[in-house]
């Protein structure tokens, strides 16, 4: 099957991070500082001068962790100094719920190439996108996968997060947080133009498009072989 979309690798783990790089089909990798804690990453700037000397010609982003403005905007424009190819992750507000459209709309007209993060409602990428507009290239992520959790459609706020940047041709919008391999068809259905896919999800990729009886034969087979193979007997 063949994707419009663009798949982004999102991860932390410097060895698989590497070894993607190696593949066309992913066009550009994201990283936060959750992953990154979890890969095990000890030292920010040593990790990500790491990853650009080998990643150069795809967009990586890098999440700024400061809880006020000032410290954010310090830390975005060092990050943004590292490559041409670095977004910053700027979250939609401080933990505090204090919007972060200001210093967006200051770091843009800086140069600085954004990606606006953790953005779940429309309202959200209206005031973002406003702050982005006419500056250089751009994303908005939208994490449609913790819409979901919620029990709440993503596809509507989506759709309308697409049209909202519409006019604006600096911005992209990425599908964050997907869940399943059927939320990278929708995304590519939808005209989304980036999607974020962890590991455990790109290994599931080799199923796209498979046909259903196929699948079904596999699993029978899987449930056979596992049986034989822990010796059942009744």
């Amino acid at each position: 099957m063949k994707l419009k979309v663009k798949i982004f690798a999102d991860g932390a783990d410097k060895t698989a991070l590497l070894e993607l790089s190696k593949d066309p089909a992913i066009q550009g990798f994201t990283t936060n500082p959750t992953l990154m804690r979890k890969a095990g990453v000890s030292d920010y700037e040593a990790f990500a001068r790491d990853v650009l000397r080998e990643v150069k010609d795809r967009p990586i982003s890098f999440e700024v962790f400061s809880d006020e403005f000032a410290g954010m905007e310090t830390q975005a424009m060092k990050l943004a100094s590292w490559g041409q190819n670095v977004y910053v992750k700027i979250p939609v507000t401080n933990t505090r719920g204090e919007s972060s459209a200001a210093l967006i709309r200051r770091l843009a007209g800086r140069g600085v190439k954004v990606n606006a993060t953790a953005i779940l409602t429309i309202a959200q990428v209206q005031e973002i996108a406003r702050s982005l507009a006419g500056g250089p290239p751009s994303i908005i992520s939208v994490f449609a996968g913790r819409i979901a959790d919620t029990g709440v459609d993503p596809l509507p706020i989506m759709k309308a997060a697409l049209e909202i940047v519409a006019p604006y041709p600096n911005i992209e919008i990425i599908w964050a947080s997907p869940r399943e391999v059927l939320n990278i068809v929708q995304a590519d259905q939808i005209g989304c133009h980036i999607i974020t896919v962890t590991g455990d999800l790109l290994k599931k990729l080799s199923v796209l498009g498979r046909g259903l009886d196929e699948m079904s034969l596999d699993t029978v087979r899987m449930f056979h072989r596992d049986a034989v193979t822990a010796g059942y007997t009744l």
